[in-house]
Parts: C-alpha cells; structure tokens; sequence
C-alpha cells in the first residue's frame, strides 16, 4: 500500500508524516529526542502488514515545525493533534528509545486515545531510567580507536557544547555500541539531528522523571515493552518499569540491541500483536 503524507495544526506550527497498511491504528514515536523520523521505516514496514501505522516527525526539523518550547507536554500535545489529523479518536503507541519513554509520559496524560503502548527498549521511567548505565557501557564497547576522540567530544560537550558536525561525529563513533555485536553493527543510515529540541527535551526528560516513576501504578493502558537482550540500555530500565503498571509486562530479545528490529526482524510485529491481540 502507498503511504499517504498527513499534515496537523498545531498553534506552534504543523506536524508531518505519513500512515500506510491497514489494520488496528498504530502512531510510532521515534527516539533521540531531536533525531530525524526516517530510521524508523523499517518498523513501519515490519508492521504495516497487519496494522494500520503512522509516522511523523517530532518537532524541531522538517517537515514538521523547527520551532517549540521543546516540552514534554508539547510532545504528548502534538501527538493528539496528530491523532486528530488522522482521525483517530484511539490508537496504540509504538515508541522506540526517547520514543518509548514519551509512550509512558502519553500512557498518563491522555488514556482515553489510547488503546494500548508497545515501548521498544525505552529509557525506562524508575529512577534515572538506566540513562546512567546506557551512556557508561557505550562507552565500553567502544574501540581503542574510536574512544579517545568520544573522551574529547564527551568532555567539550561537558564544557562548552558542540557543533551539530560534532554532535554527528560522536554519534557515528558510538553508533556500533549500540548493537549487540559492535563489530558485526551495520553501516549507519543518513541521520539528521536536532539540537536544540534534543537539549529541551532532555532536560524535561530529568526533571519530570520522579513525577512520571509515582505515576505508573496509575496507569491504566495496556503496556508492553521490549528489550533487547544484547542492548546497552539495561533489561531493568523495561523490567522495573512494567513492573510498577497493573498489568504491564517486559520481554527480553535474545541477540537484540538497541534497534530490536534490525537485529530481531520479527520481534516487534510480534509484540504488537500481543498488545493488539491479532
């Protein structure tokens, strides 16, 4: 089936992207917060077999709005404008990295558009979410040649900031540590960044983090999440979290990095159906 491009009003600009398949309404969410949308069509086309699945950009670059206040309630505001859009007056959330962890931030503001939530190896939302242990084992499967100039990019970063060409750099260096084979990652797609939304976003991401860990037992859409066994994010930051939701539940993916999908192709149609029941 052919994607159709959908555009939604916001008061701050639009929001744009494009649904295909048909099937139960799923919305994904893609990570950073400040990264380009495109990595995630191969979920798109994992799924849209079975479901009918819309994805968009975040704002903070084309084609959606450059422009925001860079909140986390903005980000749950945009996805219902984006369900409006489309005329979904429910749907499920598929959200990847950030994405997932914006998924359970939606799962307690806005329940009554949502059918159900499928995080895919998500910053988790019980203590610092595993951030912490993330950045420190990227660190670890990096290659004698690649740490020394992540140690200086990472101290700038630190100091002053960097450069969106810097920003590129680091994360085409670290890109291998995110895969449970480094030596075995693939060749790292076009990517296109967004700094400003990404340093907004983050630090809502730290401030609202204890809110959001007391808001989880009372949530009351279906979540599911999926790790990846092999992923430097912690099985725990998926697993402490289901735990804390009445009825939530965390499966580990045998093999499976960050991006479950490239490594697992299957595992997270599969979990979708769980949540949909197909």
């Amino acid at each position: 089936m052919e994607p159709t491009p959908f555009t939604a009003a916001t008061a701050s600009g639009q929001i744009a992207g494009w649904v295909t398949g048909d099937g139960p309404p799923v919305l994904l969410l893609h990570g950073g917060p400040g990264l380009g949308f495109e990595y995630m069509d191969d979920v798109v086309a994992e799924i849209a077999p079975h479901h009918r699945a819309a994805t968009f950009q975040q704002r903070g670059l084309a084609p959606s709005a450059i422009e925001g206040e860079f909140t986390i309630a903005e980000a749950v505001a945009d996805i219902v404008a984006v369900l409006d859009a489309l005329g979904w007056e429910t749907a499920y959330l598929l959200g990847h990295s950030w994405g997932g962890h914006l998924a359970f931030h939606a799962a307690t503001a806005i329940p009554d558009r949502l059918a159900g939530v499928l995080a895919v190896d998500p910053l988790g939302a019980v203590g610092d979410g595993g951030a912490s242990a993330f950045g420190a084992e990227l660190m670890v499967r990096l290659s004698d040649t690649s740490r020394p100039r992540v140690e200086e990019l990472s101290a700038k970063e630190e100091a002053e900031g960097l450069s969106l060409a810097e920003e590129m750099e680091q994360l085409r260096l670290l890109w291998p540590s995110y895969f449970a084979d480094p030596a075995a990652a693939p060749e790292m797609p076009p990517v296109r960044m967004s700094p400003g939304s990404s340093e907004g976003l983050w630090g809502e991401i730290v401030a609202l983090m204890p809110a959001l860990e007391a808001a989880l037992p009372s949530i009351v859409t279906p979540v599911g999440i999926l790790m990846g066994e092999g992923s430097p994010m912690p099985t725990t930051a998926g697993s402490d979290t289901a735990d804390r939701i009445p009825g939530g539940w965390s499966y580990v993916v045998p093999g499976a990095g960050h991006f479950v999908w490239i490594e697992s192709p299957g595992a997270v149609l599969a979990a979708m159906e769980r949540i949909t029941g197909l």
